[in-house]
């Protein structure tokens, strides 16, 4: 007995696994080789994670940081004010760290300091938002945690605005992929991380006009190694101990794409990691998974029928006010989803077209989709004349029904006599005969 116990024990354990080993294989299986120690690729609209690497793995940013700055700078300052640069922000870089010459005392405007910020990944610049926004960097860095808290990452400290390095300044591919969602919802952010370069103008204190070229070799139409038509952002990063870094984004055929390499190495050919990562998980993205309508809009939902309305409006479509769409693997089924369809209480005449009557709600991988329903038609309440001309016609048609049945019962019981009167004859005959 304890044999089978055992047993049935051991079989049961083996089953978990086989089948947790199969759902992670659905998000992990692939032959990509993946060059970064952290890596993940993430629907845009969804947060679907449709591919990754370690997501969870601590790893360091590098310059990736300074997509958080660049959201917080844009949300507490307008895009024309103008911000002096202080000494400590600028001397604060150590040597070897990307800047953009920025002078003690120089005076831009924000919208200038995100680009050079952005494209360049100008460290200076960074420390320059913090002291603005928090008066310290420190505040500053609080401030940039407490954010990322907010956007849900779990995984995440930061201690400086630009991400030079530190050994208590860490995230994860996923919970920068979490941030980068985030900042993209911005159609500021979105545009500055699109450009292909920038152009600020001359200051008092930097004479010659600065022009710099977007880091980001995705969207450098010349680079034929690394150049990518679907890129569409975001930031790049790099430091020794990070090694290469990359947050990217890509849109094709209404899909939208987010994928974040940490820690990557050169490639076997010697190719740069983070980029040949960055194109074989879009391109994965693109080839297995599409966006799909799975509800249009005005199509029918449901079908009524109104008690108190006219003979001609008495039946009434619900119909979807809007279109539904979200991202599937391409070979997934949408007639199998299961709807749940929610139609108001108590509806009655007049009722005009397009009044909502509903809900109906669609819950796919955890996520709710739902639209209106809407009258398809106006419905007009039965007048009292009508109401009673109803009434009458239908007692006239009970009436005329009632005597078709009468009629036909005595024709039916006329029958039955005539048939009984002769059976008693011919009996009577019979017995006659019979004596």
């Amino acid at each position: 007995m304890k044999k089978r116990i055992l047993l049935f024990i051991t079989l049961f354990i083996t089953l978990i696994n086989i089948y947790t080993l199969s759902f992670a294989n659905e998000i992990n299986s692939t032959d990509l080789a993946i060059y970064s120690s952290g890596a993940v690729l993430m629907d845009y609209q969804t947060g679907k994670i449709l591919m990754q690497k370690d997501m969870n793995k601590k790893l360091y940013p590098a310059s990736t940081t300074k997509i958080l700055t660049a959201i917080i700078a844009i949300e507490n300052l307008n895009l024309t004010d103008s911000l002096t640069a202080s000494r400590s922000a600028v001397m604060a870089i150590p040597s070897g760290y990307s800047n953009a010459g920025i002078k003690a005392g120089e005076v831009l405007s924000v919208s200038d300091l995100l680009d050079m910020f952005l494209i360049h990944s100008a460290n200076e610049i960074g420390y320059i938002f913090g002291e603005q926004i928090s008066g310290s960097i420190e505040k500053f860095a609080d401030l940039m945690n407490q954010k990322a808290i907010e956007i849900g990452c779990t995984n995440t400290h930061f201690t400086n605005p630009s991400g030079i390095h530190d050994i208590n300044h860490y995230s994860t591919a996923y919970d920068m992929a979490l941030i980068a969602r985030y900042c993209m919802n911005n159609e500021t952010f979105k545009n500055i991380v699109n450009k292909k370069n920038c152009k600020v103008s001359a200051t008092e204190l930097y004479p010659q006009e600065r022009f710099y070229k977007n880091t980001n070799s995705l969207l450098d139409s010349s680079n034929k190694r690394y150049y990518y038509e679907y890129a569409t952002g975001i930031k790049t990063g790099f430091t020794t101990q990070a090694k290469n870094c990359l947050i990217a984004s890509a849109s094709k055929d209404g899909l939208n794409l987010i994928a974040v390499m940490l820690g990557a190495e050169a490639t076997e050919n010697g190719l740069s990691g983070r980029y040949t990562d960055a194109k074989n998980l879009f391109n994965y993205g693109f080839e297995n998974y599409e966006k799909k309508e799975f509800l249009q809009s005005n199509s029918i939902v449901k079908k009524l029928k109104i008690k108190n309305a006219t003979k001609d409006t008495k039946e009434l479509n619900l119909v979807a006010k809007s279109s539904l769409s979200t991202i599937f693997n391409i070979n997934f089924d949408t007639s199998s989803l299961n709807p749940i369809i929610e139609i108001n209480q108590n509806i009655s005449a007049p009722i005009s077209k397009d009044t909502i009557l509903g809900k109906i709600t669609y819950t796919i991988d955890g996520i709710s989709y739902s639209s209106d329903l809407i009258a398809s038609s106006d419905v007009i309440k039965s007048n009292i004349l009508e109401i009673l001309i109803q009434i009458v016609s239908a007692i006239i048609l009970l009436i005329i029904l009632s005597k078709i049945l009468h009629h036909k019962y005595f024709i039916n019981k006329k029958k039955k006599k005539k048939r009984h009167k002769k059976f008693e004859k011919n009996n009577s005959i019979y017995k006659f005969k019979f004596e």
